[in-house]
């Protein structure tokens, strides 16, 4: 199955033969330290700048309604993001994954999206489109 949009993503999850557990790691773009003079021209006109994970958020599929729901939520921690970055975590037969169990996995797509390895996950904008990241 094509993910194009978030609601792909739930549909997905939930036609899954094992329970599944999604992760999500918001990231907001900051424009590092050592840029380039031309690297702040193009930051300044909304181009180029470093991913810079601002928070992340498991959430078994039962308890997102739609993205607009997950936005929501994360507006309450009033952190800037741009994108929010997704994967699924699978359970066992009868036994879906925890909070717990997806703690791990999370810390390693923080350490992911700050190395800017994206491999594995779902980048969706603030629309809850699918972005391709180059």
């Amino acid at each position: 199955m094509e993910i194009s949009r978030f609601d792909d993503l739930l549909q997905a999850a939930h036609a899954q033969p094992l329970p599944q557990r999604l992760l999500f790691v918001f990231a907001g773009v900051e424009l590092p330290d050592d840029a380039t003079p031309e690297q702040r021209e193009r930051f300044a006109q909304g181009e180029g700048g470093a991913l810079v994970p601002q928070m992340c958020v498991d959430k078994a599929p039962d308890d997102l309604v739609s993205f607009d729901a997950l936005v929501e939520e994360a507006a309450q921690f009033g952190k800037d993001w741009t994108l929010v970055f997704a994967a699924a975590l699978s359970g066992n037969v009868g036994h879906a994954p925890t909070s717990d169990d997806a703690q791990a996995p999370l810390e390693r797509m923080v350490d992911a999206v700050k190395r800017g390895v994206h491999s594995g996950l779902i980048p969706f904008d603030r629309t809850g489109h699918a972005v391709r990241i180059d």
